[in-house]
């Protein structure tokens, strides 16, 4: 090509995704710290589940553990999947693109957990078993129409409710919930879980457990009005800081990463 002259477009793109790319598969293939550390990590956060769900007269087996593998590499992923662990918890569309095919794993089970943009949607059909952010009806109609166009017959939903207000997070609000609700069960692909939260962090995670206590009792009343169906209402709600607290005020997925993976990768 003459020296001077602009590389055509479509190279231009080719070469971003070239680079996209080898970061991905580069940080994918980093090796994650001893399988015994992450096995005690492991350990510990279900006996910790276990111990405060008995100690409310529920069963383990109620709480679903999600383990958020956003920012780690494949190969934690793995092996999470060799000690038992089903569900993984992704942030970002983008991440998950690269992440979830080259695992190739029948057992496992993918959760988005994080912000969807509609533009996205469709993307986010094909990769993911459930979606835990659901929060606008225009959101709701993409989902719908990107099942039918990917042929897929039901994506199971939950609604983000944001019950503080924080303008720095999704959510549909409280006031706008019940006509979100009826919106979401009007469509013939979408499946209404339950409900998800993400409440303001605080260090002592007793000042979250209003905000857990709150989306039960709003799980309750949609539950009550028969608006799950047969099912029995899903609340995701409680991380690696305050997941114990969730699981009292009861959390039926809790969703942790770090007690688990340890640090995230920048």
């Amino acid at each position: 090509m003459p020296s001077g002259r602009p590389l055509p477009r479509l190279r231009d793109r080719c070469i971003v995704a070239d680079v996209f790319n080898f970061i991905v598969e580069f940080l994918m293939a980093e090796p994650i710290e001893g399988a015994t550390g992450f096995r005690e990590r492991l350990d510990e956060v279900r006996e910790r589940i276990a111990t405060v769900a008995r100690r409310c007269g529920r069963e383990p087996k109620e709480v679903t553990l999600v383990a958020v593998s956003k920012t780690h590499p494949a190969s934690a992923v793995r092996e999470a999947l060799g000690v038992g662990v089903t569900d993984f918890g992704e942030n970002r569309v983008q991440e998950a693109e690269s992440k979830i095919p080259a695992l190739q794993s029948e057992a496992a089970r993918w959760h988005l957990i994080g912000h969807l943009q509609a533009n996205k949607a469709r993307r986010a059909v094909r990769l993911f078993d459930i979606v835990h952010t659901l929060d606008s009806v225009s959101l709701a109609d993409r989902l719908e129409r990107a099942c039918a166009e990917e042929d897929r017959d039901e994506l199971p939903v939950l609604i983000q409710v944001d019950l503080a207000g924080e303008t720095t997070k999704s959510g549909v609000s409280e006031t706008g919930l019940s006509e979100l609700v009826k919106s979401v069960n009007q469509y013939s692909r979408l499946r209404f879980l339950g409900l998800m939260t993400l409440p303001p962090f605080f260090e002592d995670a007793e000042r979250v457990r209003p905000f857990f206590r709150r989306l039960r009792e709003l799980r309750d009343e949609f539950k009550t009005a028969g608006q799950f169906g047969d099912g029995r209402g899903e609340l995701s709600m409680g991380m690696s800081h305050d997941f114990e607290v969730a699981t009292e005020e009861g959390a039926t997925i809790v969703r942790v990463g770090t007690a688990i993976f340890g640090e995230r990768i920048p």
